[in-house]
């Protein structure tokens, strides 16, 4: 997958979870932050990274430098996704369903903020199994790396469009004669 450049698109940022972390050491205990930042332009790129730092406002610049790192191109059908998947990481699971124009993002914790910052308009969502928020929201970034649309499975299957799904290419030539 070829790398996306940040510096061309209109980003925005979104701290999904603060995390204090302690370790001991002879002398004492070292506080120091975890911060789980999500970006995206809202049409398509969409981005996570986790910043660790002594101070918050550092570690929120380094999660938002990671997530620039691994921005994503999602597919958006109609405002949806194209189809409903299944992903997980660790013990979480995530579970996104395409949905019907107007229904809105029907899901809950980072999935939410994820899903909008991409640029998904309709789409129901369930997270499964654990609640921690980081899983959830790498399990979340791992589905929409993984979806695919017609014409992605058309071009690995030599075939055109209308050979696969012959209603999607109905769709698509009566949508230039309407307009």
């Amino acid at each position: 997958m070829p790398k996306i450049n940040a510096d061309l698109l209109n980003i925005e940022e979104r701290v999904i979870r603060t995390n204090k972390v302690q370790k001991t050491h002879k002398g004492g205990r070292t506080m120091s932050w975890s911060v789980l930042v999500v970006v995206g332009d809202r049409n398509g790129h969409v981005g996570a990274g986790l910043g660790k730092a002594r101070g918050i406002p550092d570690a929120i610049r380094k999660g938002i430098e990671e997530a620039k790192k691994n921005l994503i191109k999602v597919p958006i059908v109609d405002g949806s996704i194209p189809h409903e998947i299944l992903a997980h990481h660790g013990a979480a699971q995530v579970l996104l369903k395409p949905a019907a124009a107007g229904t809105g993002i029907v899901a809950g914790s980072s999935v939410r903020s994820i899903l909008e910052l991409a640029g998904v308009h309709n789409v129901l969502g369930k997270s499964l199994g654990s609640s921690n928020p980081v899983n959830i929201a790498w399990a979340t970034i791992d589905a929409l790396t993984r979806l695919r649309t017609v014409e992605d499975f058309a071009r690995l299957r030599n075939k055109t469009v209308h050979e696969l799904a012959p209603w999607r290419a109905k769709q698509t030539q009566a949508e230039p004669a309407g307009a």
